[in-house]
């Protein structure tokens, strides 16, 4: 291990911080141990010349809390981060960690305080990976005397990153990700009560992408620290962040635990796109999926179904640009609740207890009301019953049903007497794959139509479309 590495090598990179001679933090100072939160931003403004890119941020990290910074591109989260460990001075406001403002103090004394893993994790110089995590031990280095902390420093820090295997090989030979996690590696060695990160999963894969933010969130709860974090994943940060913090425009637009700041709304605001938000059925942390301008689909659409088929029908319609009514369905069922999400009608039923009179009537509205009923298979009797003298009706058939195997738009409504055709029985009852369907008109003036199109929950949109544009007779 390099004993003590020349001024030239100093935050090289990126942060900014570690020169020599300097002042540094007095000796027996607990940083920590100042009143308030660990890290504080207050009210802080900054611009490049003309361009505004913060406008009166204030944020507060407390010891033992790692918070989130999301927001889309641009809007000043690189920049907030580097006004925090100092890069860059506000035009007004401040940045105070453990009770110190940043600006007061040394670039020395302020990275034994802030340690930064930057966005560019490129290396100028080819050193060996062990030396360039040794360089976050740089602050605790004198001009004359070496840093007797820095080789269990050094150590535990590549341990902990799980780049111990790369310690003598050169940095340049490493992968963007590898690169990354020595990067993180230098800065853990740094050893401060602070840390801020600027997408530090960006170059990773799903594996190390879970094990940094876990190893981050680990350190938050055993050791104190106080982390801030720019994260592109919403749903990474919601599972791992205590608190979020959206950014855009240099505002913050709302701060709090991730299930109250990953709203619809809020999305819309940051990013300026639809979006669905709910509980992510393993982690229980909310899950954001981005939604497409809605299509022209300007009809109204009842779903009847329930389970994560039927959510995703729901999903699909909505985005298709449908008014979308759904139910009767279980109360807590996931097409409920990616229903209310996506703003649609729904009509609940207590769970296990059946179709009550009420939940009845109005789900009989709801079919009254709209154009077209999707049908997700299996279907509970009194359901199948609702649907049974609706018209036009798309099917969606179940996952075991061979013949929703592929989303057969393509002639699959017609009724050809075949069975999965959605033909009729003879005395023009229920078909014969037991689906329910359309009659024919009162005194029987009307041919029977075939509505009973077969689609997939990707595919519902244009199954609907084409039962609305032209239904086929029996006699066809």
């Amino acid at each position: 291990m390099t004993p003590a590495l020349p001024d030239a090598l100093d935050g090289f990179l990126g942060d900014g911080r570690g020169r020599l001679g300097e002042e540094s933090t007095p000796a027996g100072t607990d940083p920590t141990a100042a009143d308030g939160p660990l890290l504080a931003v207050e009210d802080v403004s900054l611009s490049y010349g003309d361009l505004s890119v913060l406008s009166g941020v204030s944020l507060s990290v407390a010891s033992g809390e790692f918070v989130g910074l999301v927001g889309p591109n641009g809007a000043g989260k690189t920049t907030l981060l580097q006004a925090i460990n100092g890069v860059l001075a506000p035009d007004s406001g401040r940045v105070r960690v453990g009770g110190e403002t940043v600006a007061d103090l040394s670039s020395r004394a302020a990275s034994r305080l802030v340690a930064t893993v930057p966005q560019d994790t490129t290396v100028a110089f080819d050193f060996a990976v062990e030396d360039i995590v040794e360089m976050g031990r740089t602050p605790y280095h004198g001009r004359f005397s070496g840093d007797p902390d820095a080789g269990q420093a050094v150590d535990r820090a590549l341990e902990r990153t799980e780049t111990e295997r790369f310690r003598d090989r050169s940095v340049a030979s490493l992968s963007g990700g590898e690169r990354q996690r020595v990067v993180l590696a230098r800065a853990l060695a740094q050893e401060t009560p602070a840390l801020v990160l600027d997408e530090p999963t960006a170059s990773l894969d799903v594996n190390h992408q879970v094990r940094t933010l876990e190893l981050v969130a680990d350190m938050v709860d055993a050791e104190g620290k106080a982390a801030l974090a720019a994260i592109h994943d919403l749903d990474l940060a919601a599972r791992f962040c205590d608190r979020l913090a959206v950014l855009a425009d240099g505002d913050l637009l709302a701060v709090g635990p991730p299930e109250d700041v990953l709203t619809a709304d809020t999305l819309g605001v940051a990013f300026d796109t639809d979006a669905a938000v709910l509980p992510n059925p393993v982690t229980g942390t909310p899950a954001v999926t981005a939604l497409p301008e809605p299509g022209e689909l300007d009809r109204r659409v009842h779903v009847l179904g329930t389970g994560p088929r039927a959510a995703r029908v729901v999903s699909a319609l909505a985005t298709a640009g449908a008014t979308v009514t759904a139910g009767a369905l279980p109360a807590g069922d996931v097409a409920a609740e990616t229903a209310r999400e996506l703003a649609a009608e729904v009509v609940t039923a207590p769970a296990f207890a059946g179709l009550d009179g009420e939940a009845e009537a109005a789900t009989r509205e709801c079919l009254a009301a709209a154009d077209a009923v999707v049908v997700v298979e299996p279907l509970a009797p009194p359901l199948a019953a609702l649907a049974r003298d609706r018209d036009p009706v798309v099917r969606v058939a179940a996952d075991d049903d061979p013949a929703s195997a592929a989303a057969e738009l393509d002639g699959a409504g017609a009724d050809d007497g075949r069975p999965g055709s959605g033909g009729r029985t003879g005395d023009g009852g229920e078909r014969d794959d037991g689906s329910a369907g359309p009659r024919t008109g009162p005194g029987g003036d009307r041919p029977p139509v075939e509505a009973a199109v077969r689609a997939t929950p990707e595919t519902v949109a244009a199954g609907v479309r084409r039962a609305l544009d032209g239904s086929v007779s029996a006699d066809d």
